[in-house]
């Protein structure tokens, strides 16, 4: 199954929207903080998705796949 590209493009370039990373690129978050929402439970809804995907992503060292697209593709 080939990722959804829109998705992957809103989270290049969503920044997280509180608490004391607020501001900082999803992508961009410590992976300690990554790794503790992924052990405490990720919050509902999209923002829940996207850092469960940052989760994946950092796991598995795609971090820079996110860093490429949000260069190609800048926000509008």
């Amino acid at each position: 199954m080939e990722p959804d590209k829109t998705f992957l493009i809103t989270l290049a370039h969503t920044k997280m929207p509180f608490g004391k990373y607020k501001d900082r690129y999803l992508i961009d978050l410590p992976e300690h903080y990554i790794v503790w929402y992924y052990n405490k439970g990720f919050p509902k809804g999209k923002l829940g998705e996207m850092l469960q995907s940052v989760y994946e992503l950092k796991l598995n060292g795609l971090e820079d796949l996110v860093r490429t697209i949000k260069k190609k593709y800048p926000k509008q």
